[in-house]
């Protein structure tokens, strides 16, 4: 446990001297130069554009002018990570930093005038097959995952108008994104957008469910456990997901898979609800049993290992210790942990790579995607670990 507490706080160290700003796989519409340019009105363009961006092992993005800067969702990660060390070593030195942190996120709200409830969106223009996206429109889990964070550290600093902006948000959810589209029910990733994927409209279930039964509101409970239940219908036999119900979203991955498992956890919790119990462990069984190779590797899709990405063992952390959290759970967290390092750490950067596939090392530093989720994960880890050895000792 020495080691890994060594390892975040290198890691952390990385992230402060960023600023907690970077790069991220998608944030390449930012290109000043693409932008000054009519190809930039073309979805098609944009579209390759990004996945160039994405999928290039070399990073272009300073030739191209596109700018380190921060990101909503992951300033929420950091700031959950931050809040576990505090948690585990009682310094005020991380709360500090996570209020600073706290108080960027609120200058950052998408536009209050026009969404008429708390919520945010990420830092670049982002095109999808199905939608275009542009800087700053909310996203459902962009917005889970901010306000979750805002929510945990009010509570811990008593600060009530955090609290009150993280659990507003989830009326943005309820009355924007609530969809009813070709037999469905379910909470949309943007608001205008029809396509329907399992780990976005969980994740908005698992918060409107936990707001509100802080705030009493009845109808957001209902309406949250019946979007739940669509895809919980939609679960196949043997436990798993696809990603969502568009033609290219036909594909089974392992993060997803555990968002998909903990925000039902959430949502079970928040509700006293036992309806998705079965949900819950069929899912979770299947989870454990595809997505791990023999020697700790974390799979990226159900049928294939590669790519071999930190954002894909950070899930697993957190999945195998919220929804299993077994001694045999916490023996394969371990194990992950110890490929991961294996694999995709960088000790003399003290930072993760984005991704290991068979033919080579990607190993541009993205802030969002790859060190806020082993920050946060890590921070997790090592606060579950040390609160387990104290109750053993």
């Amino acid at each position: 446990m020495a080691d890994t507490i060594s390892l975040n706080h290198k890691l952390l160290d990385s992230i402060r001297a960023d600023d907690y700003s970077g790069f991220d796989p998608f944030d390449s519409l930012n290109s000043k130069i693409l932008k000054a340019t009519p190809l930039y009105k073309s979805a098609w363009i944009r579209l390759a554009w990004l996945q160039f961006g994405k999928r290039s092992p070399v990073n272009f993005r300073q030739l191209l002018r596109v700018p380190k800067k921060r990101n909503p969702k992951g300033v929420g990660l950091f700031i959950s990570g931050l809040i576990q060390d505090y948690l585990r070593t009682g310094s005020l030195e991380y709360l500090e930093e996570a209020k600073k942190l706290a108080n960027w996120l609120l200058t950052e709200r998408s536009d209050q005038k026009k969404w008429q409830h708390s919520c945010w969106g990420y830092h670049f223009d982002w095109q999808a097959r199905a939608f275009y996206v542009p800087a700053g429109k909310p996203n459902i889990i962009t917005t889970c995952y901010v306000a979750r964070a805002l929510y945990e550290l009010g509570t811990l600093t008593a600060d009530k108008h955090l609290i009150e902006i993280a659990l507003d948000s989830a009326y943005f959810i309820s009355k924007t994104l609530f969809t009813k589209s070709s037999g469905r029910s379910f909470y949309a990733y943007i608001p205008g957008e029809t396509a329907f994927v399992h780990n976005a409209s969980l994740w908005g279930a698992a918060w409107c469910a936990f707001a509100g039964k802080q705030l009493g509101d009845d109808q957001l409970v209902i309406q949250s456990c019946e979007v739940a239940r669509q895809s919980v219908q939609e679960q196949s036999m043997n436990g798993s997901w696809v990603y969502g119900a568009l033609h290219h979203h036909q594909f089974i991955d392992g993060f997803h898979t555990g968002y998909n498992l903990e925000a039902l956890l959430l949502l079970r919790d928040a509700t006293s609800n036992g309806e998705f119990d079965d949900c819950i462990q069929m899912g979770y069984d299947y989870y454990v049993n595809t997505f791990f190779t023999e020697d700790g590797t974390v799979s990226y899709y159900n049928n294939q290992v590669y790519p071999i990405d930190m954002h894909s063992v950070a899930q697993a952390i957190f999945t195998l210790l919220k929804v299993g959290g077994t001694k045999k759970d916490l023996e394969l967290c371990e194990k992950i942990i110890t490929r991961a390092k294996e694999t995709l750490y960088l000790p003399n950067k003290g930072q993760f790579i984005y991704q290991k596939t068979r033919r080579f090392k990607n190993k541009i530093n993205y802030t969002r995607w790859t060190q806020a989720w082993a920050y946060s994960s890590l921070a997790f880890y090592n606060r579950y670990r040390a609160e387990k050895n104290h109750a053993e000792n």
